[in-house]
């Protein structure tokens, strides 16, 4: 009887903010735009429930909503949550209070004892990649006498489906964090976005009109930058902050404001 509440009840899927630099926030906004108003930050670690991520603009953006006592919804880049919910968001639906916790298998049965108070921010994950799923049943107070007189704590609970999301990510590592379709013939540059952020891979796109050229750097997360070239040396960006560059051989390394980073070869800028 209780395996046939759990398959009628649906999951909720717990992912953890993972992936960014050090003393770096992760930003929840108000859309799924790198524009949006800003709804609230969180830190490498914290966990949330994932109510579904769709693909906008060729970007993947979850709904997340905290479980403290106040309640914050939003959307984040997918890029930053682990596990991920296969399913989309669908605007008005919601999600039962007593819905089975899923850390990070996707398992109603092995994690169904996890539905106590606060602990609702879980993701499910039904179409998860076919992982030997770790054994949740002893650690979130699963069946049997001894479970039962001794139920787990909200706090080990939670600490236990944060280990298990991270030990799922390690387990497919061939499953990139980042699900933006990229094309393999598209030009790709070094770029960084945030102060602290290692650099990362941005596509671009070049366009030369006699001795000028106008290269569009579009961020992972959402968002552009124009850097242009004047005679084959950079001359300035779309943006207000300070821009400044040196040279090492054929290699710019551009600087704008205090956090963006990028380094373009002059072949690129020059289309040899």
């Amino acid at each position: 009887m209780a395996e046939e509440m759990a398959q009628e009840t649906p999951e909720l899927v717990i992912s953890v903010v993972t992936g960014l630099a050090p003393d770096d926030l992760l930003k929840v906004r108000t859309t799924a735009s790198p524009v949006a108003t800003v709804e609230a930050r969180l830190s490498s670690g914290d966990m949330v429930t994932n109510l579904g991520c769709n693909d906008i603009n060729g970007y993947k953006w979850c709904k997340i909503e905290s479980t403290g006592k106040e309640k914050l919804s939003g959307w984040a880049p997918a890029r930053y949550l682990i596990p991920l919910n296969p399913a989309p968001y669908v605007e008005g639906e919601t999600r039962p209070a007593d819905a089975p916790v899923v850390a990070s298998t996707g398992s109603a049965n092995e994690a169904g004892q996890a539905s106590a108070p606060d602990q609702s921010q879980a993701i499910g994950s039904a179409n998860s990649p076919p992982v030997p799923p770790p054994d949740l049943t002893a650690r979130l107070g699963g069946a049997g006498p001894a479970a039962e007189s001794t139920p787990k704590s909200a706090a080990e609970i939670g600490h236990a489906a944060m280990q298990d999301a991270y030990l799922l990510a390690l387990a497919a590592p061939d499953v990139p964090l980042d699900s933006a379709p990229m094309l393999a013939s598209a030009p790709e540059i070094p770029c960084a976005r945030y102060v602290g952020q290692p650099m990362e891979r941005c596509k671009v796109s070049v366009v030369h009109t006699a001795d000028k050229a106008n290269i569009t750097v579009t961020w992972p997360d959402g968002g552009t930058r124009i850097i242009s070239f004047r005679a084959g040396q950079p001359a300035g960006s779309d943006a207000p902050g300070d821009f400044r560059f040196t040279r090492e051989g054929s290699l710019n390394m551009i600087r704008i404001g205090e956090a963006e980073r990028f380094e373009i070869t002059d072949s690129l800028a020059l289309g040899n």
